[in-house]
């Protein structure tokens, strides 16, 4: 059995399957881990939602701001009118509503204690340790699936508070967490997130850090994959014991496997351009 964690598809389904095929994926043997953002910008959203929910068991995907930006669109009256023509078959489609109630429940983060890897869609902040991780995770889930979720998506944007404080209550401790977990890349150096700089790491103001490079990290012994930042430049960072995936295949780039199972994790990319 080989499992593989495969960055952000964006709606590009043909390369999905592309790369299904490059890896000869069987979902009866096989175990495949998305580190989130299934939609937005390619032209194959639907697909890719359909086919991701179809692989059942076979397959795990944790949320990433883009799946959580749908979920909150939809709860808006007009959300045909308002969403962009990538994700409005999403909104019309027949099997629209199984397909948002599964998405609601999909995890913050994922965690395989024997395979030693934990995923995550953008990162995690420098004062959590793994256990601490996954319980912050599992307040946002509980969130995303209770009775009262359309008014956590409707409170879940904004930039502040900028750092995790164990003392943060109600919509404040629940937005850090998921901008922690879906949006984040650079931290200042005082363990604070920066938000608004999304460029590469060589253009970076000075002050900013990337999230896995704080020194003192509580989650740095542990390997952790991620997606979100295509401005990245290269996936392996053995040294942070991190693999960022998103390759940037909306943008033309290439969609990237990790097979996470082998005593060295192993790329496998393919071409895309959607």
């Amino acid at each position: 059995m080989a499992t593989y964690a495969v960055g952000d598809l964006q709606g590009c389904y043909r390369q999905f399957l592309t790369l299904l095929e490059r890896l000869d994926f069987n979902p009866e043997r096989d175990r495949l881990w998305l580190v989130g953002d299934l939609v937005n910008r390619g032209e194959g959203s639907l697909d890719c939602l359909r086919e991701v929910r179809r692989l059942g068991d076979a397959a795990v995907t944790v949320l990433g701001n883009h799946d959580l930006a749908l979920l909150a669109l939809a709860q808006h009256p007009d959300a045909e009118a308002r969403a962009n023509p990538t994700l409005k078959p999403i909104l019309t489609a027949p099997d629209r509503e199984p397909l948002l109630e599964w998405l609601r429940h999909r995890p913050m983060l994922h965690t395989d204690p024997d395979l030693g890897w934990t995923m995550v869609h953008a990162g995690l902040p420098p004062q959590w340790d793994p256990a601490m991780a996954r319980a912050r995770a599992a307040e946002v889930e509980a969130a995303l699936r209770g009775p009262d979720y359309r008014a956590f998506l409707q409170r879940m944007y904004g930039d502040t508070p900028d750092r995790w404080r164990d003392d943060l209550r109600a919509w404040d401790r629940l937005r850090v967490i998921v901008n922690c977990l879906t949006r984040m890349r650079f931290c200042r150096t005082d363990g604070s997130l920066d938000l608004g700089y999304k460029g590469t790491l060589e253009d970076a103001p000075d002050d900013l850090v990337p999230w896995f490079a704080l020194p003192g990290r509580a989650s740095r012994d542990r390997r952790v994959v991620f997606g979100h930042w295509s401005a990245l430049g290269r996936v392996a960072w053995p040294e942070h014991h991190v693999w960022g995936i998103d390759t940037g295949c909306v943008w033309g780039g290439t969609l990237t496997a990790l097979r996470l199972d082998t005593a060295e994790p192993e790329t496998i990319e393919v071409d895309c351009g959607c």
